[in-house]
């Protein structure tokens, strides 16, 4: 079975710029883009679920976790076009991605500009729409200037051991229950932040980035995934991008905005009930081809 501990470091050299990935599972192939402020490592509790039927290609963004930063950022292309080097130097032509907040956007943006290489889109709790209100984004600006994420990186596992420490980092408005996190998740949500070279220009492209107009040139299949209880991102977000994606929606009780780490399991019984449906042809036919 592959656990957290399995997930295989890798790194590529693209456009001048080192990028780090993580790889796990055999099977057709899913690739796993992680949220502002994020990394790799994020998805350490949902990965082994899925890899138990997918091969896994899991990128770092630029500037998060283990990857090199972007000169001279201009949107949220250049992003989704590292993903995509890392995807074709894994050999994989086409696949699903699943994005999670900024990564939503991201895989947004990958669809859009290599429609040939996206088979389906799975969205949890993507930003890009709203991003919460003017108290949130002036948080988000601090959080990425000041970097608090890096002292609680650095004793994370402090932080999983004390439910007030707990509190205190997820309570805000990430987690509905961090004292319910695992500590694996703790470790997989705070690691990355003691790498981070250049979360910033994420944030400013993420701001200046509205999807609205384009969604609807989105040809690919989608799924909607959301926390009944994210208090970052509201659930109108949700409803908006199902109905201009033409995409189910389906929302998870019992989790906030870090719901790939709160509720794993139903994250993953989500993506694996979309991703085999059987009335999806886009779906079906990727991985038909990837077997």
């Amino acid at each position: 079975m592959v656990t957290s501990a399995t997930l295989e470091e890798r790194w590529l050299e693209a456009r001048g710029g080192r990028l780090r990935y993580l790889v796990a599972g055999a099977g057709p192939p899913l690739v796993l883009v992680h949220g502002l402020g994020g990394s790799a490592t994020n998805w350490c509790e949902l990965a082994p679920l899925l890899a138990e039927r997918h091969r896994l290609v899991i990128p770092d963004l630029p500037g998060h976790g283990g990857s090199a930063p972007l000169a001279g950022v201009s949107g949220l292309q250049p992003y989704a076009d590292r993903v995509a080097a890392v995807m074709a130097h894994e050999g994989i032509d086409r696949a699903p991605v699943v994005g999670h907040s900024l990564g939503g956007l991201v895989v947004l943006r990958l669809a859009l500009r290599r429609p040939e290489h996206v088979s389906a889109v799975v969205l949890a709790g993507a930003a890009g729409l709203s991003i919460g209100g003017v108290w949130l984004r002036n948080v988000l600006t601090a959080m990425t200037i000041v970097r608090p994420g890096r002292l609680a990186g650095r004793h994370r596992s402090l932080v999983a051991r004390s439910p007030r420490l707990r509190r205190f980092v997820f309570g805000v408005v990430s987690v509905a229950d961090p004292v319910g996190l695992t500590d694996t998740a703790v470790d997989g949500f705070l690691a990355g932040q003691v790498l981070h070279t250049d979360t910033a220009s994420a944030w400013r492209a993420l701001r200046d980035d509205d999807p609205r107009q384009e969604l609807e040139h989105v040809r690919c299949p989608a799924l909607v995934l959301w926390g009944a209880g994210d208090a970052q991102l509201p659930l109108d977000d949700a409803f908006e991008y199902a109905r201009r994606l033409r995409a189910p929606l389906r929302t998870i009780a019992g989790c906030g905005h870090l719901l790939i780490g709160e509720r794993p399991d139903a994250c993953a019984d989500a993506i694996e009930r979309f991703l085999s449906d059987d009335t999806t042809p886009a779906v079906s036919a990727a991985a038909a081809g990837s077997s």
